[in-house]
C-alpha cells in the first residue's frame, strides 16, 4: 500500500513539473530582464534563460581594474545554475553595475556567490557591502563556503538602477552572477496585516525585501526553471519542529480568474501540503509548527500559501494560523476546494533569532473534523528605519523616546564639557578614593577591577576572576550624574520599592523617558554576581513581556540598574496589601498569559534555556495598560546542555514559590520556573500571600492549601471574594487544572511554559464565550507546539518589592549551600517561617 501511495505521489509531482514548465514558456514576460554571468567570456544558458557576460567596455559595468576569475574545480553544491558559479568578477575598489529600467515598479535583484581561490584572491576572506538606490542590501558581508543566492525585491523608479559594491578596508568584493528582473505588480501589494496587533499595514510596496525562506510544504524542491518568476522553493522537512505531527498530501489545483495565478506560486506548491497527522482521531488537538532562523531587530513579511486539497463531502476545513505565539488568523476556512489562496502578514520587530509558524484545529469547529494544512510559506526581511537590510537596527526600549540629532549632539557636548571640568578634581581625589577603596568592606565596581585574577569582596562574599570583560555591551552604561539628576539626587521621597538588591527610585531622564532606577545597597546579600547577570541577560534579550534594561552605572562605588518604568507596579501589589483597584478575572488571566509568554521566551528564545529562578508575583510588573512583564533576573541561570537533563546548583529562590524537587536535589530545570508559576496562578486566584504565618497551620502555605481544595473539586470556596460569581465554572476548572499540573511533585510531570500558555489562552476563551464541550478541556497538556530541622538554610534576605516597581509585604529569599539536602521535608522548612529566628 505504501509503495502505491509513493508511486502516486511521484506521478503527481512529475505531472505538476511538466505542466509548470509548459506554463513557464508562456507565463509572465518581464519588461526589464538583465541576466549577467560575471567574469564569463561567453553567454551561459541555464534552462530557458540566457545569462550574458559582463564586459568593462560596456556602459553596464564600472570598475577600477578588470579582474576576471574562473575555476573548473568548484564542488556541486546543489544550487540551481551551477555553471554560474564557475566564474566571478573581483572588485578591489568601489564598483557598480548600472541598468536602464524601462518599467517602474518592484524588481528582483539576485546576487550569486560561490567563493573559490583565484591567484592571490581567496574569496572566502572577502568582506564588502552592497547597496542600491537608497537601500543597503548587504553590510560587511562574508561567505566562508558553499554557494548562496541572495534575493532582494526593491521598488525601482524608471531610469538608471545602480548596484554598488564597496569592499571593506583592506579587503575586496566579488560576484559570480547577477539578475535584475521585473516583478508583476500584483505580486506584492499593500494588502497585509500587522501581527500583533491585527491591523492593516501601510507602505509595504515601498519596502525593500530580502527573501530568507521560500518553502514548499510537503513537496519537493522547485527550481527556477519550473517557476514563472525564476524562484527556488525548498522542501520543509528540516524546519518541522516535530515531523511525527504532520504528513504529506497532494491534490489537484484549480486556478480561477480573480484568484492567485501561477505567478504567486506554481502548481507544485499549491498541489502539495502538510496536514495534521491525527492518526484517524477526529478529536486530536495538536499543532504543526515550523521554525526558521531570522535576524534579530527586523520586521518580517510572511506570506502563507493555502489550497484546500484535503476536504471531502461533510468535512469542512476550518483551522487557526499562528506566527510565533500570536494568533494570526482564527477560523480560516475555504469556500471552494482546490482553489489557491494566500494571506500576508507583517510581524513586529523580531526580538529573537527564531521565527515560528504553526497551524492547528479551531476550538470553534467542534462539528468539523480536526485538521489543518499549509501548502507554502515565504519569509522576507523588511528594511530597517535606516533603509538597511544588512545592519541589525538598534533595538530600543519600548518606553524610550526617539532623540533627534540636535539633542544627541547637545548631550555629547555637555558630557565632554563635564568630563573636562571634573578631570582636575578627579586627579586630586584619586589617591584618597583609592585609599578608601582599600579599606572599604563594600563592593568594588567591576569597571575598576582591572587586573585579571583579582578577588572582589561584596557583602561578605568573595568573587575571583576578571569581571571587566563580563559585560560586552558597554553602550548601556549611563553616567552617574545623569541618574542623580533623574532621581533628584536619589531623593528618598522618590523611592517606589525596596528589594533584596537595594532601593528603587522613580526617575525621569533628560529626554523625558520615565525610568525605574535600582540602586544597589552595599550591605545587601545580592551583589556583583546578580548585577552582572542582570545586565548580561537584559542587554542580550528583548521581548514585549520582559522588562527592558535601559542602562547601568558602575561609577564611584555604585552599582545601579536602570529599567523602563512600569506605571502600575507589581502584580502582587494589585492582589493584596495596597490600594490598587481590584483586577477583574479577565485582567488577571491576561496578566498570567503575558507572564507565561515572557517565561516561554526565556526558556526557548536562545540556544540554551534561561531559567529565571525567582518567579513570583512581586517580579511580574504591569505597565500603564496592565500588560505584564517579567522582571528581576539577578538569580537567572543558563539551563542544561542538550545532552543533559538538569543543572546542578545551590538552591536559590523565594519561600513559598520554591520548587520542592529543586530544593531536595539541587538539580535545576525549566520546570522549576513552572512550579513557581503555578504558585503565582493560585496567588492570582486567591489574592493572598503565598506564606502567611498568622494563619492556622494548614493554611500557612498557599500552594499546599489550594491544592487540597483543587483535588476535592472545591476551588471555588477559596477564591478572592471579589471574584465570587464572576468566573465561569469551565474557566475556573481549566485554570485550577493548569495550576495543579504546574505544582506536580516531579518536574517531568509538569507542563512546559508553551503548554501553560495554550491552556491559559483557552481559560480566557472559556470565560469570554460559551463554547461547546471540549473533549480536551479536562487535560492541561494542551498544544505543546505553541507558537511547555533546616540547619543548612543560610543567607536569607527580605524582599519588599519588585526590582522595578512598587513593593508591598515581604518575600523571603532562600540561598542554600551545596550540601545534599535531599532528606529535608518542605513542611519542616515552612514551619521555620513561623518562627522569628527562621527568617
Amino acid at each position: 500500500m505504501g509503495g502505491v501511495r509513493e508511486g502516486g505521489l511521484t506521478l503527481v509531482i512529475w505531472i505538476s513539473f511538466i505542466l509548470c514548465y509548459v506554463y513557464v514558456c508562456t507565463g509572465f514576460s518581464p519588461i526589464d530582464s538583465f541576466l549577467i554571468d560575471c567574469g564569463s567570456p561567453a553567454n551561459t544558458s541555464i534552462g530557458n534563460r540566457l545569462f550574458q557576460p559582463d564586459t568593462s567596455d560596456s556602459k553596464t559595468l564600472s570598475t577600477p581594474i578588470d579582474i576576471l576569475a574562473n575555476t573548473t574545480g568548484i564542488l556541486d553544491s546543489g544550487i540551481y545554475g551551477l555553471r554560474l558559479f564557475e566564474t566571478a568578477r573581483v572588485f578591489n575598489g568601489t564598483s557598480s553595475y548600472t541598468f536602464r529600467i524601462q518599467k517602474a515598479g518592484r524588481h528582483w535583484i539576485r546576487l550569486y556567490f560561490a567563493p573559490f581561490i583565484y591567484q592571490s584572491y581567496d574569496m572566502s576572506t572577502a568582506k564588502f557591502s552592497v547597496a542600491t538606490q537608497q537601500f543597503v542590501l548587504l553590510s560587511d558581508f562574508q561567505i566562508q563556503k558553499d554557494s548562496v543566492v541572495k534575493e532582494f525585491s526593491v521598488n525601482v523608479i524608471a531610469g538608471d538602477l545602480n548596484i554598488q559594491f564597496t569592499p571593506a578596508s583592506g579587503s575586496f568584493a566579488f560576484l559570480n552572477a547577477l539578475e535584475v528582473v521585473s516583478v508583476p505588480d500584483e505580486l506584492i501589494t499593500d494588502d497585509a496585516s500587522n501581527v500583533p496587533p491585527k491591523t492593516s499595514f501601510q507602505g509595504l510596496t515601498k519596502q525593500a525585501l530580502q527573501t530568507l525562506w521560500r518553502v514548499n510544504m510537503g513537496g519537493p524542491t522547485v527550481s527556477p526553471t519550473n517557476d514563472t518568476l525564476g524562484r527556488t522553493w525548498i522542501p520543509d522537512e528540516e524546519f518541522l519542529a516535530n515531523k511525527n505531527l504532520a504528513r504529506k498530501i497532494t491534490g489537484i489545483v484549480k486556478y480561477v480568474d480573480g484568484g492567485p495565478s501561477r505567478d504567486i506560486a506554481p502548481d507544485p506548491v499549491y498541489g502539495s501540503a502538510r496536514q495534521m497527522n491525527t492518526g484517524g482521531d477526529p478529536n486530536t488537538k495538536i499543532n504543526v509548527t515550523w521554525t526558521f532562523d531570522v535576524d534579530r531587530g527586523f520586521r518580517y513579511f510572511v506570506r502563507f500559501h493555502f489550497c484546500d486539497i484535503v476536504s471531502t463531502t461533510g468535512n469542512q476545513l476550518i483551522f487557526n494560523v499562528y506566527i510565533n505565539t500570536w494568533q494570526a488568523y482564527q477560523n480560516l476556512e475555504f469556500p471552494t476546494v482546490g482553489t489557491p489562496r494566500y494571506i500576508d502578514y507583517v510581524t513586529e520587530q523580531s526580538e529573537s533569532d527564531k521565527l515560528s509558524v504553526s497551524i492547528g484545529p479551531s476550538t470553534d469547529s467542534a462539528d468539523n473534523y480536526a485538521n489543518a494544512i499549509l501548502n507554502g510559506l515565504e519569509i522576507m526581511k523588511m528594511n530597517s528605519s535606516s533603509n538597511s537590510l544588512g545592519d541589525t537596527p538598534f533595538m530600543s526600549s519600548k518606553t524610550g523616546s526617539k532623540m533627534n540629532l540636535g539633542i544627541i549632539v547637545g548631550v555629547a557636548i555637555a558630557v565632554i564639557a563635564l568630563i573636562l571640568a571634573i578631570v582636575v578634581f578627579f586627579i586630586c581625589r584619586r589617591r584618597k578614593r583609592l585609599a578608601k577603596l582599600q579599606e572599604s568592606k563594600n563592593w568594588v565596581p567591576f569597571s575598576m577591577n582591572m587586573n585579571g585574577g583579582n578577588t572582589t569582596t561584596m557583602g561578605g562574599r568573595k568573587y575571583t576572576g576578571t569581571t571587566t570583560n563580563t559585560i560586552t555591551n558597554l553602550g548601556y552604561r549611563v553616567p552617574l550624574v545623569a541618574l542623580q539628576d533623574a532621581t533628584n539626587n536619589f531623593d528618598e521621597t522618590w523611592v517606589i520599592g525596596v528589594g533584596g538588591f537595594g532601593k528603587v527610585y522613580k526617575g525621569e531622564l533628560v529626554d523625558g523617558t520615565k525610568v525605574a532606577v535600582k540602586r544597589g545597597n552595599p550591605q545587601s546579600q545580592q551583589g556583583l554576581k546578580e548585577f552582572l547577570t542582570e545586565i548580561e541577560l537584559l542587554s542580550r534579550f528583548r521581548h514585549r513581556h520582559l522588562v527592558s534594561l535601559i542602562g547601568y552605572c558602575d561609577e564611584k562605588n555604585e552599582m545601579i540598574l536602570v529599567y523602563e518604568y512600569m506605571e502600575n507596579g507589581t502584580l502582587k501589589g494589585h492582589l493584596y496589601g495596597s490600594d490598587f483597584p481590584t483586577l477583574s478575572w479577565k485582567q488577571r488571566v491576561e496578566i498570567c498569559i503575558g507572564s507565561a509568554r515572557g517565561l516561554h521566551y526565556l526558556h526557548t528564545g536562545s540556544e540554551k534555556a534561561i531559567i529565571h529562578r525567582d518567579v513570583k508575583s512581586a517580579n511580574i510588573l504591569l505597565d500603564e495598560n496592565l500588560m505584564a512583564k517579567v522582571a528581576d533576573f539577578g538569580l537567572s541561570k543558563a539551563g542544561p546542555e542538550l545532552d543533559q537533563t538538569h543543572v546542578s546548583t545551590a538552591v536559590k529562590g523565594s519561600f513559598g514559590y520554591l520548587d520542592p524537587e529543586y530544593f531536595r536535589r539541587q538539580q535545576l530545570t525549566e520546570k522549576s520556573d513552572v512550579y513557581s508559576f503555578g504558585v503565582v496562578l493560585f496567588e492570582v486566584l486567591c489574592a493572598r500571600p503565598v506564606i502567611d504565618p498568622s494563619l492556622p497551620r494548614d493554611r500557612v502555605n498557599l500552594a499546599e492549601w489550594a491544592m487540597k481544595f483543587q483535588k476535592l473539586g472545591q476551588l471555588d470556596q477559596i477564591i478572592d471574594p471579589n471574584l465570587v460569581g464572576k468566573i465561569r465554572p469551565d474557566s475556573l476548572r481549566k485554570f485550577g487544572e493548569t495550576a495543579e499540573k504546574c505544582l506536580s511533585e516531579y518536574g517531568v510531570d509538569r507542563p512546559s511554559m508553551g503548554d501553560i500558555l495554550w491552556n491559559l489562552e483557552y481559560v480566557l476563551q472559556l470565560q469570554e464565550a460559551v463554547l461547546p464541550d471540549d473533549p480536551d478541556e479536562n487535560s492541561t497538556n494542551g498544544i505543546g507546539e505553541l507558537s511547555p530541622q533546616v540547619s543548612d538554610v543560610v543567607h536569607t534576605t527580605t524582599d519588599t518589592g519588585a526590582g522595578t516597581g512598587t513593593g508591598n509585604g515581604t518575600d523571603t529569599q532562600i540561598d542554600i549551600g551545596d550540601d545534599d539536602i535531599s532528606g529535608i521535608s518542605m513542611s519542616r522548612v515552612f514551619s521555620q517561617m513561623v518562627k522569628a529566628e527562621g527568617r
